[in-house]
């Protein structure tokens, strides 16, 4: 019981920060563009890619 609740925190906690997204990300890259590319982006660049995509479009406060 302890451990279920643990390995929930843990993967809410990875949900709130953005690893599982990352982790995503790499799951696709090696599927579908790893013969493309030499390497995935970096954790910090696909966090900054991610912030540009997600404000880009914004063009109104509130």
């Amino acid at each position: 019981m302890k451990r279920s609740f643990l390995n929930k925190l843990g993967s809410v906690w990875r949900g709130l920060n953005g690893d599982a997204a990352y982790q995503r990300y790499l799951v696709h890259w090696r599927a579908h563009h790893a013969e493309q590319q030499a390497e995935p982006l970096s954790r910090k660049a696909f966090f900054a890619a991610e912030t540009r995509r997600k404000w880009n479009g914004v063009k109104r406060c509130c």
